[in-house]
């Protein structure tokens, strides 16, 4: 059994929302990079590259990259062989968010009730997934999510009869729908299969992968190619600019699912896609 102490946690997840919203992944600035190279509309690559500045900007200043520093979503993948010592889990993490959005000078966006409106003032709480896996390590993944593109994601329950083709359609639809609203380029996490609840946190977990990268299963790597090359026809564009870059990346994750169900959770990001991880 290894022992992690809370205060570990909280150092680690503090740092974590700090760089997240202050040093844009690899990943995205290659997809800067590509998406440069391969955009035909003037006023789309003047778009993507004033974004890329932007990026640049926030890593050398130490400044946020977007205005809206996110509600912290954060994935625990848990090994069975640790023991966290010095108090719970859950409260190590949110005063990890805590101390990260006090000390980086990050917008606090949290409200205490849907319905009052009243600011937490630090950001808190997160919201977090944990999963019990083999060994001794915590691999702690952090999301800063920014409220304009997740109001625009959407969540539907397919008739098995809809398929393939139904699925496809949806996804589409989804791209069309949230047009500029949701800042593109951008990122789609899709969760399909499981239940109500799994699909929608596929859909978020999916968003973790490399931008970029082939998903494993090479029926969904086949699928969120044909996807995006779609996604990037609608012609919305950077900002809703125009152009041939409406979307960075299609990332999908399958679950089992009930005879009588399909269904399709899609979760919207930004161009601002803001993600660290590490592992203790």
């Amino acid at each position: 059994m290894r022992e992690i102490h809370t205060s570990a946690i909280v150092d680690a997840v503090k740092k974590l929302c700090i760089d997240a919203n202050l040093d844009l992944e690899p990943d995205m600035l290659r997809a800067f990079d590509r998406a440069l190279a391969t955009e035909r509309s003037p006023a789309g690559k003047q778009v993507l590259q004033t974004l890329k500045d932007n990026a640049e900007m926030a890593k050398t200043k130490r400044i946020p990259y977007c205005q809206d520093t996110g509600f912290v979503v954060c994935f625990v993948e848990l090994g069975q062989d640790v023991h966290v010592t010095g108090g719970g889990l859950y409260d190590a993490i949110n005063e990890g968010v805590r101390q990260g959005y006090k000390e980086g000078y990050l917008r606090a966006s949290i409200v205490r009730s849907p319905f009052d409106r009243v600011n937490t003032g630090d950001n808190t709480p997160a919201v977090i997934h944990v999963d019990v896996v083999p060994g001794a390590a915590m691999k702690l993944m952090i999301m800063a999510k920014g409220g304009g593109c997740e109001n625009r994601s959407k969540y539907k329950m397919l008739t098995p009869a809809e398929g393939t083709p139904g699925v496809k359609d949806w996804i589409l639809e989804c791209v069309r729908t949230a047009g500029p609203d949701a800042c593109p380029p951008l990122i789609l996490g899709i969760g399909i299969g499981g239940t109500f609840e799994q699909s929608a946190i596929l859909s978020k977990k999916a968003l973790f992968r490399e931008l970029g990268s082939p998903n494993p299963d090479p029926a969904l790597d086949a699928l969120e190619k044909e996807l995006l090359e779609k996604a990037n026809r609608l012609g919305i564009g950077p900002q809703g600019y125009g152009g041939d870059t409406t979307a960075f990346g299609i990332h999908i994750l399958a679950f089992p699912c009930h005879i009588t169900s399909l269904p399709v959770a899609v979760t919207i990001e930004c161009h601002a896609h803001r993600h660290k991880e590490v592992t203790l």
